[in-house]
């Protein structure tokens, strides 16, 4: 009578693998994979398909080395790298272990995806469970996730195509029989190679505290959740700024002075060629700076102001273009807004140094020159400042990349030859 009996209940468990889930999601790890060890392993991964994503893990990782084995080959890569990511690197290692070299391989690249895209950020560990999975059961997975952080629930059809999700917090309030199906929300989803930038607009769009990402089928494949989208973000910042002053973004504080030579020194060089033309532009006028020396001494106020104020459109620029705040359609908006603050910026500093400049020196001609060079320099810099990034991004590249060495040049240049071309002209007015 036994044997008929267990043949009946994995005949149950063959013909209605959903139905059998439901009940073996509520038990413990050690008799889910007694029940299902018996099956082949087609049918063992189609009852462990249909069960919470880590009770499905907990079981596999209770059967024996071989038929852990078996369960893993028999089962798509991506659902078996699922099931390997909610386990712990001991487990994960022992059960990788017991496959051959290139199914193992086969699993790892199933979320092998490049930098900056969706699947590198995505949690392959989520729990994704059926629509007809009861609530206590899911809490019971929920408990066994003591090491991640949840905010809502994956609910996938027998397929694992996505259905939507469930809050924690509508679980929370659900009977313990109910069922997820009339709890399902409906969910935004985005792709393996959806660009980093694209995710952060959406979550911020919709407010989401995690996002599922699909294949083209919609199959679920894992889930972004917010705070390692922003560890990431802080990262790419990070590197931002290096590039922006022309240092690499892989050094460190403590690399090797190899590395940083080898990332620092090519940037350096170019500005060593920007910094003979700005040169160059002060060549020109070496007659007048001959005749009245003062200019010589004045000449670090105007360039420096008109940096620092490229500076300024520089940063709120790139940090509009990351943010996703700004397109490069929208590049008058933010030119004239940035020409006109600099306008009446410049128009205060202007005032201020000519007041300084009258008692320094006792020339009015003087003060007017580096007052309206002021004013000039500044309105022009906070244009380059704001155009640079934008004209950047419109040809395809990266606006973070040594913009700041580009901009120096342009405001060097600019602030020089507004500053020494205006003596110039009205040096008549210099005595």
């Amino acid at each position: 009578m036994s044997a008929l009996i267990e043949s009946l209940a994995q005949h149950h468990l063959v013909r209605y693998p959903t139905e059998a889930a439901a009940i073996l999601d509520v038990r413990s790890e050690a008799e889910a994979a007694a029940t299902l060890s018996p099956l082949a392993p087609a049918a063992r991964v189609e009852v462990l398909r249909a069960m919470s994503s880590v009770q499905a893990a907990a079981a596999l990782a209770a059967f024996e080395p071989a038929l852990a084995g078996e369960t893993l080959l028999a089962a798509d890569p991506v659902l078996a790298a699922r099931w390997l990511g909610l386990l712990v690197a001991e487990e994960r290692a022992r059960l990788q272990a017991s496959l051959p070299a290139a199914p193992a391989r086969a699993i790892a690249e199933a979320l092998d995806y490049p930098q900056g895209r969706a699947g590198a950020l995505m949690d392959a560990g989520v729990l994704a469970v059926g629509q007809d999975t009861r609530v206590e059961s899911v809490l019971a997975g929920l408990r066994r996730m003591q090491d991640r952080r949840v905010t809502d629930v994956m609910v996938c059809d027998d397929a694992q195509h996505l259905v939507g999700s469930v809050p924690l917090q509508a679980l929370l309030g659900a009977a313990p029989d109910a069922s997820l199906r009339g709890l399902v929300r409906e969910t935004a989803v985005v792709t393996p190679m959806t660009t980093r930038d694209e995710v952060v607009e959406l979550l911020e769009r919709d407010r989401l505290p995690s996002l599922p990402v699909v294949d083209l089928d919609r199959r679920l494949l894992g889930v972004i959740r917010y705070d390692a989208l922003v560890q990431a973000a802080q990262a790419e910042a990070a590197g931002d700024l290096s590039k922006m002053v022309g240092a690499g973004a892989e050094e460190r504080a403590l690399s090797s002075p190899l590395l940083t030579v080898r990332s620092r020194l090519p940037w350096l060089l170019i500005n060593l060629m920007t910094a003979f033309t700005a040169a160059s532009v002060v060549g020109l006028f070496d007659a007048t700076i001959a005749q009245f020396t003062a200019l010589a001494v004045l000449m670090p106020v105007v360039a420096g102001q008109s940096g620092n104020t490229g500076a300024q459109a520089l940063a709120v620029t790139c940090r509009g273009l990351s943010l996703r705040e700004l397109r490069t359609s929208q590049w008058w908006p933010l030119v004239r807004k940035e020409t006109l603050a600099a306008a009446i910026n410049g128009l205060v500093i202007a005032a201020v140094t000519a007041a300084g400049v009258a008692v320094w020196s006792g020339s009015a001609g003087l003060c007017a020159v580096i007052a309206a060079s002021m004013v000039v320099s500044m309105m022009l810099a906070a244009f380059a400042g704001a155009l640079i990034p934008i004209l950047l991004t419109a040809s395809g590249r990266d606006p973070a990349t040594a913009s700041s060495i580009v901009l120096t040049t342009v405001t060097d240049i600019m602030g020089f030859f507004s500053f020494l071309g205006l003596a110039t002209l009205l040096k008549a007015w210099l005595v």
